[in-house]
């Protein structure tokens, strides 16, 4: 009986093979237009993202280039040991979490805000001209932005200046440690707050018209119509947002830090990222370095997953 069903089982699977690819075959055919588009974007993440997880191996070697990864040491996790007992383990851990932590609290309602404000707008022409205003700063360097910041925060500044007119002390802002966090993370809202606008826009824009014709028939004011129909119509879209932001609190982008900290202000500012590259590029103790990212990253997928776990079972939207 058990060698029947067996061979039965056996004798069905070439079938559903076979019938699998012949779908999938009849599916390209018919979009094909939409495979080849898509296919730039899956050859990037291929190249760009999956082949080098390999190169993450030197993570427990002792890397040497003239030797390679098949010639150099295997060390194992001295590396992670290294980094767990070293003298910037919590410093760049507390760093890292703290500014991240601003930024979702701070950074990540701005272009929620904004969309909203935006979408009250009655005039199109005057909605497209601060679109545009709002979305300049994302196309800006890093150099250039925070050329913009130091040149406005230091000393002689235009904001310096208007704190001293308002009472304040004299100083070149960005080598104050206690608010040093308070302008990067100002500088990053101004930054990217327009360009997030988009994804919140699209969402705002499919949201049916009829149920806020009902709402202004019911009595409802324009208070009450964001609360009721405008926020839950995007809560989807913001609950998904805030799972991918969730999976980076770990990360942050060492090419600003490098460009507005200063050893003062180090206590604060120093985060991983920059931490890693000043070990593997300016030190070239590329086995370290790589011990650090990806212990950086296996927290980030943590992050990632257990906040998805949890909204899948609060809300019942999750990104799988």
């Amino acid at each position: 009986m058990h060698k029947s069903a067996t061979s039965l089982a056996s004798s069905k699977s070439p079938g559903r093979i076979a019938k699998l690819g012949k779908t999938i075959y009849k599916d390209f055919a018919r979009n094909r237009a939409l495979y080849l588009i898509v296919l730039p974007v899956i050859a990037f993440y291929i190249l760009f993202h999956y082949v080098p997880m390999y190169g993450a191996l030197i993570a427990f070697q002792n890397f040497r280039p003239a030797l390679g990864m098949s010639g150099s040491e295997w060390v194992g996790f001295d590396h992670f040991i290294r980094f767990f007992n070293g003298p910037f383990f919590w410093r760049l851990v507390r760093n890292t979490f703290v500014l991240n932590l601003q930024l979702l609290i701070f950074g990540f309602p701005a272009p929620i805000i904004l969309s909203l404000l935006m979408n009250e707008l009655g005039s199109k022409r005057f909605k497209r001209i601060v679109q545009s205003i709002t979305y300049m700063p994302f196309f800006l360097s890093a150099i250039v932005v925070a050329g913009i910041v130091v040149d406005f925060t230091m000393s002689t500044g235009i904001i310096t200046e208007l704190v001293v007119f308002f009472g304040g002390t004299r100083r070149n802002m960005l080598a104050d440690a206690s608010i040093w966090r308070s302008i990067f993370v100002a500088q990053d809202i101004w930054r990217t707050a327009g360009w997030g606008t988009i994804i919140y826009l699209a969402a705002l824009s499919s949201i049916d018209q009829e149920q806020y014709e009902a709402a202004m028939i019911d009595g409802a004011g324009r208070l009450r119509r964001l609360w009721s129909i405008t926020i839950p119509g995007i809560m989807p879209t913001i609950v998904i947002l805030l799972i991918l932001r969730m999976g980076s609190m770990m990360s942050i982008g060492f090419e600003t830090i490098m460009l507005l900290a200063s050893p003062p202000v180090y206590p604060v500012a120093d985060v991983i990222g920059y931490y890693v590259f000043r070990v593997g590029i300016i030190q070239m103790n590329f086995s370290f370095a790589t011990a650090v990212g990806l212990f950086n990253s296996v927290i980030n997928f943590t992050l990632l997953v257990s906040a998805n776990a949890i909204s899948r079972r609060v809300n019942e939207t999750s990104l799988w």
